[in-house]
């Protein structure tokens, strides 16, 4: 989504129409009434969309089901006609300029980019109130879903999972895109196999420069728990901002839990500034101290002295952990953490953050091109030094 989006793509009746799905009927819970309802809502879904849908895409497409939705956007898996190859297309509004902005954004970076670990576009279509782009489909589900079904996870997974993400945003990098909202949920697998590679996907946010050259960015937005120090500062920034969301990304994948946490933005946004983080809780004492280092040259307050991709993938931790046989199984914890539902209020044990996983809410980005304060509040008020 890009700038007003206010919730990510959620999953919903990934079935498609006319086709039980495993575990319905009988044993399942729900009758075979339940279950007729059910297909015929989805029939009717589809049907619906397929209404709405411009000519020119229905001659080359068979929409199959709506998998996803959004404030500016709906996407929706199809069929080629002519291949029988399953695609994903992106529908975004454009009526209102929030929609507009978002979508161009999106195009300008995905019409430049070519890259294994980067979702490709295929096709566009555009019409007078919408958009509609053709992409790969990802079928394996997003990053954190992967990890709590499956049985191991280890620092040499979690490196794997990494080295991809951050080639991905080398090459960004290196054409000066930056990316913006990378988190978890825009980070999904190909496909549902034990090798699948990740999709960097979701440029709704992204920013590839000015027609003055200017590289710089000023723009306050992001998703709130990835948001780096300088945006909440106001100051201008540079594609370092990647870097940081990647150290939270990877702080979150080996314990589970996000090293700044709280549903209030104003005391989310304090304890991002006063760059505060612990490694007390499990599974922390079993993970490696390079491990500990990678996120720590990731998390720097100070954007000149972060680690770059290219430095990233040159780390001690990500060279001699790729080489290494499987260390200890962290999955256990790893997923107890993500499924983790406790007040916000409550800790961690021995640690000074917040308990509340990283799953029990879906992420909501903002964006905002005026100086705004952070809910209701100025933003000096979160500078102040008693405050931090």
């Amino acid at each position: 989504m890009g700038c007003g989006a206010s919730r990510k793509i959620v999953p919903e009746l990934p079935a498609l129409a006319g086709v039980k799905q495993e575990g319905q009927g009988h044993g399942s819970g729900l009758g075979p009434g339940s279950a007729a309802v059910a297909e015929a809502a989805q029939r009717m879904q589809v049907v619906r969309f397929r209404a709405k849908f411009d000519p020119r895409v229905l001659a080359r497409y068979d929409i199959k089901a709506l998998i996803g939705r959004g404030s500016f956007s709906k996407v929706v898996r199809v069929e080629q006609k002519a291949t029988k190859k399953p695609y994903a297309i992106k529908v975004m509004e454009t009526k209102v300029r929030e929609g507009r902005e978002a979508s161009d954004a999106e195009l300008s970076v995905l019409r430049r980019v070519s890259h294994r670990y980067i979702v490709q576009l295929m096709e566009v279509f555009e019409a007078p109130d919408c958009v509609y782009m053709v992409m790969e489909l990802a079928t394996g589900g997003e990053l954190f879903d992967r990890l709590i079904a499956q049985r191991s996870f280890t620092e040499k997974d979690a490196v794997r999972i990494l080295r991809m993400v951050a080639d991905g945003v080398r090459y960004l990098h290196t054409l000066r895109i930056t990316h913006r909202d990378l988190k978890p949920e825009n980070l999904l697998y190909y496909h549902p196999g034990a090798e699948s590679k990740i999709l960097i996907t979701d440029f709704g946010l992204a920013n590839s420069g000015n027609k003055s050259g200017d590289w710089t960015m000023r723009t306050f937005c992001g998703t709130p728990e990835y948001i780096a120090p300088e945006i909440l500062l106001r100051k201008p920034y540079t594609s370092a901002v990647d870097m940081w969301a990647l150290g939270v990304i990877t702080y979150v994948l080996l314990s589970g839990f996000l090293p700044f946490d709280d549903d209030n933005h104003t005391r989310l946004y304090r304890k991002i500034l006063s760059g505060k983080y612990y490694y007390i809780a499990e599974p922390w004492p079993t993970v490696s101290h390079l491990a500990k280092d990678f996120i720590d040259k990731l998390l720097l307050s100070d954007a000149n002295h972060r680690m770059s991709a290219d430095q990233a993938l040159d780390h001690p931790w990500v060279l001699t952990m790729a080489a290494e046989s499987p260390m200890k199984n962290l999955q256990r914890v790893i997923s107890r953490n993500l499924r983790l539902r406790v007040s916000p209020h409550s800790r961690s044990p021995g640690s000074a953050q917040s308990s509340k996983s990283c799953s029990s809410h879906k992420s909501r980005h903002v964006c905002s091109k005026r100086n705004l304060g952070v809910e209701g509040s100025p933003l000096s008020a979160l500078l102040s030094a008693d405050k931090l």
